[in-house]
């Protein structure tokens, strides 16, 4: 994604060009792909529903005088419905229509027929620059800035999402929490620089876990992470629990402790994430035990050798 001019790729971009003149339509179209942009028309406001029914265009330039549905209430009806489409609208009747109802409408800017290649093209970077920039500042709100993965605001926006639909569509729905063992003692030993190297390699390999475009990783906060599975039971989570940790395990030298849970009809977001909690906690406890277990006995036997001298 680019905010800069000079790096904008036109291509990438799907325009849907809406006037119910073909003398206007067709000239403004054959302009826009001079330009390199990949553009469609229609003659009127209802086919051009139709075609974004079934097509993703990221602009959309149509005219406001149209007989039937004209261009302010497509604007409105098209971005309520898609909201990160670019519209512009574009008249010859400058002085029945004002800047501010296009806007108000839902419009990213006017055009004035009749326009040049220039006027029009200044008006689609311009759209294409507050887009990437609103992309932007909405990718970073929703991203740790340490570890890349996504923060734990939106994971609960997801999952609050992803519960909701597991209801609805009864599909399954799992949660993964992890937690990094003795990540104090080594930000205590190595400091807080090797302690955020090492978190961030720890995103980096639950990432490299996960089902790509299926599953999504959250830093949860401190040395704790989680990881949503979409349709995904009891056998997946348990298998991608332990495929996570043995992935740390071998890129990071640290162990860590899981614990995960399977959506149930009618469980909250907030009920899920309490279940994979409390498996979190008793797998660290249990750890916890065996420790302690092994240290009594190697004292046990220490004193037994002791003793027998």
């Amino acid at each position: 994604m680019s905010t800069v001019i000079e790096d904008i790729s036109y291509e990438k971009e799907h325009v849907l060009v809406v006037d119910d003149e073909e003398i206007v339509r067709e000239p403004i179209s054959s302009m826009l792909r001079h330009l390199g942009f990949k553009v469609e028309t229609a003659e009127s406001g209802d086919e051009a529903l139709l075609k974004l029914e079934n097509t993703a265009y990221t602009f959309l330039l149509t005219d406001i005088r149209m007989p039937g549905i004209d261009g302010l209430e497509l604007i409105m009806r098209v971005k309520r419905e898609h909201p990160d489409i670019c519209a512009i609208a574009m008249t010859g009747y400058s002085r029945e229509y004002k800047y501010v109802e296009t806007i108000n409408a839902g419009a990213t800017d006017f055009v004035n027929k009749p326009f040049g290649i220039e006027e029009i093209e200044a008006k689609f970077r311009r759209g294409i620059i507050e887009r990437n920039i609103r992309q932007e500042l909405n990718r970073l709100s929703i991203t740790d800035s340490l570890t890349g993965l996504y923060n734990q605001r939106y994971f609960y926006d997801r999952l609050n999402e992803e519960t909701a639909r597991a209801q609805r569509q009864n599909h399954e729905l799992a949660v993964i929490l992890l937690d990094l063992d003795d990540f104090k003692q080594y930000n205590d030993s190595f400091g807080h620089l090797a302690g955020d190297k090492l978190l961030q390699k720890v995103g980096t390999v639950i990432n490299s876990k996960m089902r790509q475009n299926v599953d999504s990783a959250y830093r949860y906060g401190g040395d704790e992470f989680a990881v949503m599975l979409i349709e995904a039971g009891a056998d997946v989570a348990n298998m991608m629990s332990a495929r996570i940790k043995a992935g740390i395990l071998e890129e990071c030298r640290l162990s860590a402790s899981s614990g995960f849970a399977v959506f149930k009809d009618g469980s909250s977001a907030e009920a899920l994430v309490g279940d994979a909690d409390l498996r979190l906690y008793e797998d660290k406890a249990g750890k916890k035990d065996r420790k302690n277990f092994y240290i009594k006995s190697d004292r046990t036997q220490h004193n037994s050798r002791i003793f027998n001298v």
